[in-house]
């Protein structure tokens, strides 16, 4: 979402409705979830790997879309939407206000294998697609689209900073105290998903008003992860005043970058 150009293509459906991958991005597929999945214990949140067991990906090639549709439809009544490797503002919004999940149908090279500044296939899938099956974070960015296609564009760069740290690059904490990872941006990424809990990021209480003033880079790795108490806290940020905070923010001004993020 937003970002400025990409260096990939997303494939387009054949006659027959099916994408058809080359051989070597279904192995780059069958990759990543490999590595993924070996990481996941201890680390990704109940509700997340809830949400993977209900996709049952394949582990062997991309799945296609209506794949996953069927899942989430019945869970959430959510659903996948193909777009291309990037997309507006104004697209995003409108897809997540209509619970459809936009997916670029095109899969990272391997020299981007640990993280991509693109939201691919995998990330959109493996990283997004099993919490869409919980009713909270489903709730959350069905709301955030509407708000989204309401705000200002000076608003819009605030509730991304909201997006950013809650469904990319989310931590939680469980009932048994224990932190845990729920962001797609953290849990498509096999390298920030083993950093994302070592200890060494900042981790800060989720306070709405400083998620909002908190600068970040998306070419970057976190220096710091804002924590939620339980995933039912989706629930009542959507409920919320939203777009109340974003202005009270606004007002107010955004915190000094991490020196992490300064070049």
């Amino acid at each position: 979402m937003g970002h400025a150009e990409t260096t990939y293509l997303a494939r387009e459906a054949g006659e027959d409705g099916i994408i058809h991958y080359p051989p070597e991005e279904h192995a780059v597929w069958a990759e990543l979830i490999e590595r993924q999945q070996a990481l996941l214990p201890g680390r990704a949140c109940e509700a997340y790997l809830d949400g993977l067991d209900k996709l049952a990906l394949p582990t062997e090639r991309i799945p296609q879309l209506e794949e996953i549709d069927a899942v989430l439809q019945a869970a959430t009544g959510w659903r996948t939407a193909q777009v291309p490797a990037l997309i507006s503002f104004k697209r995003f919004f409108n897809l997540l206000a209509n619970k459809a999940f936009p997916v670029a149908t095109f899969i990272r090279r391997r020299e981007d294998f640990g993280y991509i500044q693109e939201p691919d296939v995998f990330h959109e899938i493996a990283g997004h697609c099993p919490l869409l099956t919980h009713p909270a974070f489903a709730a959350f960015n069905e709301t955030y689209g509407r708000l989204g296609l309401e705000a200002s564009k000076e608003e819009r760069v605030y509730l991304a900073r909201l997006y950013w740290f809650t469904v990319e690059f989310g931590l939680l904490r469980q009932a048994d105290g224990d932190m845990r990872i729920y962001g797609g941006g953290i849990l498509s990424s096999p390298s920030e998903t083993e950093y994302a809990l070592s200890g060494d990021p900042e981790y800060r209480p989720f306070v709405l008003d400083d998620v909002l003033r908190t600068p970040y880079r998306i070419d970057r790795i976190q220096p710091i992860y804002y924590v939620i108490d339980g995933i039912d806290t989706l629930f009542e940020l959507a409920q919320t005043d939203l777009m109340a905070a974003v202005r009270t923010a606004m007002s107010r001004g955004l915190f000094e970058p991490h020196p992490s993020l300064i070049n």
